[in-house]
């Protein structure tokens, strides 16, 4: 799913607030819980952090001693 910057700031007024009811881009949703609001927030920090993190880079040295 594609989160986006602007829900995610949403996300964290409504919690900073403490409230459960977010409103963005013409949207709202109701969260059962302040537990519920934060577990969403956890999760697209996740998803956004795994895509704009740069993969690791992994490689094999090799090496030759030229006689052989």
């Amino acid at each position: 799913m594609d989160w986006t910057e602007t829900e995610l700031s949403a996300l964290r007024r409504a919690y900073a607030s403490g409230t459960t009811r977010v409103s963005y881009d013409g949207k709202s949703v109701d969260y059962g819980s302040a537990e519920d609001l934060l577990a969403r927030i956890r999760t697209i920090e996740r998803a956004i952090a795994g895509f704009s993190r740069p993969l690791p880079v992994a490689g094999l040295a090799g090496f030759s001693r030229g006689d052989r």
